[in-house]
């Protein structure tokens, strides 16, 4: 026989006197003191500040309170200690698998600190990330902001009011967890020089994006060393949908290889190419960055730089929470630059005579 026929009144919302049925109320510090026969600001010391309370006292109390049942509230904990033992990730686009391995990585180091994480989404827009930014910054102890659209000037003030860490973006004085750009494009530079190829276009991204300027900057600079021509075209959206727009462009030039400001652009890049009958990588070779989820599965698959996505997010965490911890002491600002590493698929191949 289930709750609701033994006892009716209850699960019809009134107890047996036939008022309205309230759950029994949560056990307070007020509750512990008077149980322990102590002071309710001892059993609050006890509860969040432990080192001061012998421990006599202290082991006494925590008994009480796991007797009673007593769950702390974090806003009330936050109160003595300044902290709420929660940060914010904030990334430019949720639906971008790029950000899957930031995530994860971030939320296992918050986690395994015993902080919680709040994630927010820009959708690729400055103006919603600094919205998340005011309204968030009295409720959390610092930030995660990954390919942050920000203005410099505006993630040093940030900075300056509360701990702030970046993925893969730089800005002076800030701390920063980057995926190398220079040695990974100049792995994918050699690469298409290796196969033949002397003329590359580079399929921008969004103009706000810091990565997207890091990516083009690398890329010239490679090709000089390499004698190659590289041109730049766009910007455009750093989705599947943005590829139709950059393939068109691309194939209104006399380039042999096209790189892709990210895995998703170029996706897009291959399905417009086999849509105007462009082979690849008989006529073109496509190349992008991140290696997502997904960018073997395409057809043809892939070439693409990848990097430890996971680590850096777990990276700027953890230098987040370090400077958490240090907030009034002098520790130093760490910027973090992991490797990248070329996987090489079907959608490169040697240049067309």
């Amino acid at each position: 026989m289930d709750g609701m026929a033994r006892d009716p009144d209850r699960a019809a919302g009134n107890d047996r006197g036939g008022q309205p049925y309230r759950p029994p109320r949560a056990a307070t510090i007020y509750d512990i003191a008077r149980e322990a026969g102590v002071a309710a600001s001892t059993v609050s010391r006890a509860l969040t500040q432990p080192q001061r309370v012998n421990e006599r006292t202290r082991v006494h109390i925590e008994r009480v309170a796991d007797r009673l049942g007593y769950r702390p509230n974090p806003i009330a904990r936050a109160l003595p200690s300044g902290r709420t033992h929660t940060v914010a990730l904030i990334v430019s686009d949720i639906t971008n698998p790029h950000f899957f391995g930031v995530i994860r990585g971030a939320e296992r180091q918050a986690s395994t600190a015993g902080f919680t994480l709040i994630l927010c989404n820009t959708e690729e827009s400055a103006d919603a990330e600094d919205r998340h930014v005011e309204r968030l910054a009295r409720g959390v102890d610092g930030f995660v902001l990954a390919a942050s659209r920000l203005p410099d000037r505006r993630i040093r003030d940030l900075a300056a009011e509360i701990p702030v860490t970046l993925v893969n973006r730089k800005v002076g004085g800030v701390a920063s967890a980057v995926i190398d750009q220079r040695e990974g494009t100049q792995q994918i530079v050699e690469h298409l020089a290796a196969l033949g190829h002397t003329s590359i276009a580079f399929l921008a991204g969004p103009q706000a994006s810091w990565m997207a300027s890091q990516r083009w900057r690398a890329l010239s600079a490679a090709a000089r060393r390499q004698e190659v021509s590289a041109i730049r075209l766009g910007p455009f959206a750093p989705t599947v949908a943005g590829g139709e727009a950059a393939a068109d462009a691309a194939l209104d030039t006399e380039v042999t290889a096209v790189v892709a400001h990210n895995d998703l652009l170029a996706i897009g890049v291959l399905r417009r190419f086999a849509q105007r009958g462009a082979n690849v990588p008989g006529d073109l070779s496509v190349v992008g960055y991140d290696d997502i989820f997904g960018a073997d599965f395409c057809s043809p698959s892939l070439t693409t730089l990848a990097g430890p996505l996971d680590e850096a997010g777990s990276t700027a965490m953890e230098v987040l929470l370090d400077l958490i911890t240090a907030r009034d002491s002098t520790t130093p600002r760490r910027d973090v630059v992991l490797p990248a590493h070329l996987i090489t698929r079907e959608s490169t191949g040697p240049c067309p005579t």
